[in-house]
């Protein structure tokens, strides 16, 4: 499949770690680098059986965006076939999902049923992608004002900030990207 990526990512992100200047100060996930900024909170996700950092959770006033990089090869990009599996995925929790354009490409709207303290609730969620060289970079968007223009905005310029180490190591498509936690000299 063709890779999705935004015209101007190479001058507005989200970009490789090789794009980026020497002086440009980032915090060092390992495959992900985040540019700090005021008033983000980054949590690390841990899936509970392996242990394991799966995904990198950043925080601003009440919203999320979730992002998880993977690996892709040169020529094809994952984003349109992830996209096809998730709202596959979510139809069949009879939940509802389509692809709408957003200003990276088109994205996927979400509506998944959930029940929180005994009442059930709609919980709407955006899930954003980009193809870049040798790596796939996902985001989701979740928070009560996603669809406001201000928020959705705040939230794609924290997603293109992200700088994605993709490594020498060979890794098949779509294999997770490791993420680890700086260290204290960073």
């Amino acid at each position: 499949m063709a890779k999705l990526e935004p015209a101007d990512r190479l001058e507005n992100g989200p970009f490789d770690v090789s794009e980026l200047g020497i002086l440009t100060p980032y915090l060092d996930f390992g495959s992900l680098r985040i540019s700090p900024q005021p008033g983000i909170t980054i949590k690390a996700d841990v899936d509970d059986q392996s242990k394991r950092i799966v995904s990198l959770s950043l925080e601003q006033d009440g919203h999320r965006l979730q992002i998880q990089a993977f690996a892709a090869t040169k020529s094809e990009g994952l984003w349109e076939f992830t996209m096809n599996a998730i709202a596959k995925g979510i139809a069949e929790q009879n939940g509802l999902a389509e692809i709408i354009p957003g200003v990276l490409g088109p994205e996927l709207r979400v509506q998944t049923s959930v029940t929180e303290n005994g009442k059930r609730f709609l919980r709407e969620s955006r899930f954003i992608g980009v193809d870049g060289p040798r790596w796939f970079l996902r985001g989701v968007l979740t928070g009560p004002e996603i669809y406001q223009p201000e928020t959705y905005s705040k939230l794609i310029a924290l997603y293109r900030s992200v700088a994605v180490n993709r490594g020498d190591t060979a890794l098949p498509p779509g294999e997770l990207l490791p993420i680890t936690l700086p260290t204290a000299n960073e």
